[in-house]
């Protein structure tokens, strides 16, 4: 758990929300005391920011999962920083269904495995076991088959030296590159909005 005055302070110095703000007390005061014949209405729509100013950024990168991610991703509201106009980007949500209702947070991006994959893994799981599987599962059922499928191509022994060429493994939940002795896993990217998910690529 983050201290909420610790992450308030946080998000108003990435924000130059003190700055911003006081810009916006700056801009009220000059219209109050100017002779436009708008003054009421621009005044009026000022006092619903609470901010005036740009930021540096385009984007926010949330590492963060459920209430926090939501904690932050409101707090960010507070100092003018909208998914309208600056893209929210978090981890794997692993489609949390409660971000779909989440609409002044949206839209919000997240990578994560296929969502048709993990949904067939998932009622097959069911089927055998009688209980849903947990996200460590879904990775050991293609680490499984990743072992398998590097042991056809290669004697037992020389798997490791499958390491150290470029490789390519689809399993159930994705798709996995091996090089230079890593396993990478490609992901989808997802993007919540108006209340429902959408595959971007």
């Amino acid at each position: 758990d983050i201290d909420p005055t610790k992450l308030t302070k946080q998000i108003e110095k990435i924000t130059n929300y003190g700055i911003r703000k006081q810009n916006l007390l700056d801009e009220i005061s000059r219209v109050e005391n100017s002779d436009d014949p708008n003054k009421e209405k621009i005044i009026e729509n000022l006092e619903k920011k609470y901010t005036l100013g740009k930021v540096k950024f385009d984007s926010v990168v949330i590492a963060d999962f459920d209430e926090s991610l939501k904690s932050v991703a409101t707090s960010l509201l507070y100092t003018d920083i909208s998914p309208k106009n600056k893209y929210i980007i978090t981890l794997n949500q692993w489609f949390d269904e409660s971000l779909l209702k989440e609409k002044n947070l949206q839209p919000i991006y997240y990578p994560s495995i296929n969502k048709k994959n993990l949904e067939d893994f998932t009622n097959k799981f069911f089927k055998k076991f009688d209980y849903k599987p947990n996200y460590l599962s879904l990775l050991t059922y293609d680490l499984v088959g990743l072992i398998y499928y590097l042991s056809l191509k290669n004697e037992t022994l020389e798997i490791s030296k499958s390491f150290e060429t470029q490789n390519t493994f689809k399993g159930k939940i994705g798709v996995f590159e091996i090089k230079d002795n890593k396993i990478n896993h490609q992901l989808n990217f997802y993007e919540i909005n108006d209340g429902k998910l959408k595959e971007i690529f």
